[in-house]
């Protein structure tokens, strides 16, 4: 291993082995990502079938499920006779993110990569090898009764394989802190300010998420025991939820900002009221409300958007070098539009379909949500920035 990792440091000097070399193991590092995930998340998918007393699934339609779980997470689609089945499991897409963008910092950090022409081959290799492999997956894992939708696969695969590793490779680079160098002085708190607003607010909705669960433990409990005793469905569905965590905050997000959040066409849970129909046996979904009263949770969380955006003003009015309380208010008020805009992609990331008919729609609003963080954080990131700037300055 020394010795490896010393004729890398020395083909880092060489800009033209660099060139050279960088792709290739930016390839080999992206088929590693997938190969040790799927393995991964297929070795958990085989334990969970294990504790059925009846036997679960044999081990290849356990890799089937575990590879259908990997193309849902990078926003491909299945479709099954219920209907389409298109919902990221948001936990295991950031695991995802998070595996691509480590394969490309280690790259740039191993032949020593800060020239943007290896840098644009870094991150070709790894989107072009990873989606090569989806399409793969997607081919392995199609089965009549659960095609896979190869172009949606394609294009979800192709897109987080761009964006992360890119984000990894600037990072590491150093390319990003030369690209903002030549912006404008505001622009990089501003980004800091919509970066501290947004997990702000995704704290604040795992938050919501936690007390209404914690406040129908027995609803919980119903849907695990209506499972009828099987140790593979009760653990399965409970790591399934897990995944959709993320994807709970973000619709409780939406709760707070007003839209509020379907589940299907027969549920509808807003401050303005409240829908219940028929869902799936979630036991994530055991937080729901039980009857068609607005939840006081649901009125206490109108104070999100607005928390969030006095972070993000507190942020932006701190960390700026020039200007008085005034240009900071108004930096705030674009901080807290931005962080709306990013709440509204985060809504249209973390929804999606669980098939035709009643479930054809999951998730938040995106645009009405969007809309409405903008104008309640704005405001928010507005006083936030003045008070910020001004305690600052005194």
């Amino acid at each position: 291993m020394t010795s490896l990792l010393a004729r890398l440091s020395l083909a880092g000097r060489d800009p033209r082995a660099a060139r050279r070399r960088a792709p290739v193991l930016a390839a080999v590092a992206a088929v590693a990502v997938s190969v040790l995930g799927l393995l991964g998340l297929g070795l958990a998918v085989v334990v969970v079938q294990t504790l059925d007393p009846a036997g679960g699934l044999p081990v290849a339609e356990s890799a089937r499920v575990a590879g259908a779980l990997w193309l849902l997470a990078q926003g491909g689609g299945l479709v099954l006779g219920s209907g389409p089945l298109v919902l990221a499991p948001l936990l295991l897409t950031l695991v995802v993110a998070w595996g691509l963008s480590s394969a490309a910092r280690g790259v740039v950090r191993a032949y020593d990569v800060g020239d943007g022409r290896t840098a644009v081959a870094v991150v070709a290799a790894v989107t072009g090898t990873h989606t090569l492999l989806t399409l793969l997956l997607g081919l392995a894992v199609d089965t009549p009764g659960a095609d896979v939708d190869l172009l949606r696969c394609a294009v979800g695969g192709a897109v987080l394989a761009l964006l992360a590793p890119g984000w990894g490779t600037v990072r590491e680079s150093g390319l990003l802190d030369a690209a903002l160098g030549r912006l404008p002085e505001p622009v990089r708190p501003l980004l800091r300010a919509v970066l501290a607003g947004l997990l702000a607010a995704l704290a604040l909705g795992f938050v919501m998420v936690a007390i209404a669960l914690a406040s129908d433990t027995e609803g919980h409990a119903a849907l695990t025991r209506a499972l009828g005793g099987a140790g593979a469905g009760a653990v399965g569905l409970i790591a399934l939820g897990a995944l959709l965590l993320p994807n709970a905050a973000v619709a409780a997000i939406g709760l707070a900002a007003g839209p509020g959040f379907v589940v299907g066409t027969g549920t509808l849970v807003s401050v303005h009221g409240v829908t219940l129909g028929a869902v799936p046996a979630l036991p994530l979904l055991a937080a729901l409300p039980d009857t068609q009263a607005v939840p006081l949770l649901a009125f206490a969380s109108q104070v999100v958007p607005a928390l969030a955006g006095l972070v993000a003003g507190g942020t932006v009015g701190r960390r700026l070098e020039q200007g008085g309380p005034v240009v900071a208010g108004l930096w705030g008020v674009l901080a807290g539009v931005l962080l709306g805009a990013a709440c509204g992609l985060l809504a249209w990331v973390a929804g999606g379909s669980l098939g035709d008919g009643g479930l054809a729609e999951v998730g938040a609003p995106p645009v009405a949500t969007g809309l409405a963080v903008a104008a309640q954080a704005g405001i928010a990131a507005a006083v936030g920035a003045v008070v910020s700037r001004w305690r600052s300055r005194g």
